[in-house]
């Protein structure tokens, strides 16, 4: 395999009454919250595929599949670094991550900095690998209609080892 490998990732979840909305590790003062299985950290779901799509390993929905009870209200953070450290088995470290998040409601600009902290910590790498951008529906579609938020990540891998 070549020395660096990109990947791919993207989600997204339904809107629900009630919050708060977790959104790439931390908790962000909202009236809805995401639905799905897990915590449904649309931002870290992104991000797992990102990583093992890069070395073409199964997706997040092969290696933790909804239908299994034990990944019933799973935190995210479990499937990010269950990935990276699947990617690490492979001798790859995570050289920068470039994420996007579409949510017309709540402004997340004030919170992006905390999320890119908390995904550095989660892979042990400098908060300076980790971007991300906030950007609306512009009232258009699910995101602008307030019924959904996605999330698409790239990630750059280098191969360290092996």
């Amino acid at each position: 395999m070549s020395q660096h490998r990109i990947g791919l990732g993207e989600d997204t979840h339904r809107t629900a009454a009630g919050g708060p909305l977790v959104l790439g590790g931390i908790e962000i003062p909202h009236d809805h919250h995401l639905a799905g299985h897990s915590d449904a950290d649309v931002l870290l779901h992104a991000l797992t595929d990102a990583l093992l799509g890069a070395l073409a390993l199964p997706d997040i929905g092969a290696l933790f599949p909804n239908t299994v009870e034990e990944n019933r209200g799973r935190a995210s953070v479990d499937f990010l670094k269950a990935a990276y450290a699947k990617v690490q088995e492979l001798g790859y470290e995570l050289v920068n991550a470039d994420c996007v998040i579409a949510a017309q409601v709540p402004k997340l600009s004030p919170y992006k900095d905390a999320m890119r902290h908390s995904i550095a910590g989660m892979l042990g790498v400098s908060p300076l690998s980790i971007g991300i951008k906030a950007k609306t529906g512009e009232e258009v579609g699910p995101v602008g209609r307030c019924e959904a938020i996605e999330a698409r990540a790239v990630v750059l891998l280098e191969k360290t080892s092996k």
